[in-house]
């Protein structure tokens, strides 16, 4: 089968449009024949985090297909199901952090582009019908970061204001649309006009420009709810628009780990700051409902084939999208 694969070399230098063997099913897993994939910014760590030693590594963690082979002991699939892929390894059931042993796929085990992948039946969900397949493709890694963030986290309710920096990015514009479908007020910030327009028409209340001054872009209004993936250039911004009593919840930092925080102010600011990563298997079918319920679908920026893959990592590395990047497998 083709699959695009890093090997060797960290960095794009290690990565290539192969030939390898097909994989084979084991007891308890599904072999899905895929159509679309995604694009995250995961992948673009796997470049560098992927050690030369460890054998070559088929990257990716999203995406949707057909069903082709089905293990000894897995019920509840037949040959021919559409389905799309959960990257979340070893978190089943919803919980306050991963449980020890919990992985993304697509690295250290084989991810999803290429033309086939072996997959536990668990790591499956029906693919949802109002989807498109390059909209299925995309869609699991995005929407289970947000929607745990908002839901399971933060607990956003209707009424409430949420603020989400740096918007363009694929878990940036599903929060857009999950938060609205919620019931909260939506702000969100980016330095690219052409983004803030686009997050408008998306569904955003308010679009104000990043390197700007905040407050003054807000006089006089605050947040219930920030939820930050940006880090060290709008933390500080972001928190500064926060009210008293109010929750930042953080799942990446994009523009660097480290942050300067003034303790006296957080704590007197009732402040709440939690952490959150991907999500359980448990909360992958919650989100899938909830996105079917609401009418939910990831924003396609634009759609690559396969053998292109490098072409749409350097893109998404630029930071051009707005939503997701899809590859396109088969027809």
């Amino acid at each position: 089968m083709k699959a695009i694969v890093h090997e060797g070399q960290p960095g794009f230098s290690g990565l290539k449009f192969a030939e390898i063997p097909s994989p084979a099913v084991k007891p308890g897993t599904v072999k899905v024949r895929l159509k679309t994939a995604g694009l995250n910014h995961r992948d673009l760590f796997t470049l560098v985090r992927h050690k030369a030693d460890a054998g070559p590594l088929v990257i990716g963690s999203d995406g949707a297909g057909i069903v082709e082979e089905i293990g000894e002991g897995v019920s509840g699939f037949q040959k021919g199901d559409e389905v799309v892929i959960i990257p979340s390894l070893g978190w089943r059931k919803k919980s306050a952090a991963p449980p020890e042993g919990f992985e993304i796929l697509g690295l250290p085990d084989d991810g999803t582009f290429a033309e086939e992948i072996v997959v536990p039946a668990e790591n499956l969900a029906p693919k949802p019908h109002h989807l498109s397949w390059e909209q299925a493709g995309v869609v699991m890694l995005g929407a289970l970061t947000a929607y745990r963030a908002l839901v399971t986290r933060a607990h956003v309710a209707a009424g409430q204001t949420v603020l989400i920096p740096g918007v363009g990015g694929g878990v940036a514009t599903l929060l857009i649309q999950m938060a609205k479908a919620l019931g909260a007020k939506v702000i969100v910030t980016s330095r690219s006009s052409d983004k803030r327009e686009k997050a408008l028409a998306l569904g955003a209340d308010r679009a104000i420009d990043s390197n700007g001054d905040w407050q003054e872009a807000l006089p006089g209004e605050k947040v219930d709810v920030v939820i930050e993936s940006v880090g060290a250039a709008t933390f500080e911004k972001s928190l500064s628009l926060l009210k008293p009593g109010g929750i930042i919840v953080v799942f990446g930092a994009s523009a660097g780990d480290v942050v300067p925080l003034n303790l006296r102010n957080f704590f007197y600011g009732q402040y709440t700051l939690i952490g959150s990563t991907m999500g359980s298997i448990e909360e992958a079918h919650e989100c899938l409902r909830f996105m079917e319920e609401h009418r939910i679908a990831p924003v396609i920026d634009s759609v690559f084939p396969l053998r292109e893959a490098e072409a749409a990592l350097r893109k998404l590395e630029r930071g051009e999208q707005f939503g997701k990047i899809a590859l396109k497998i088969a027809d």
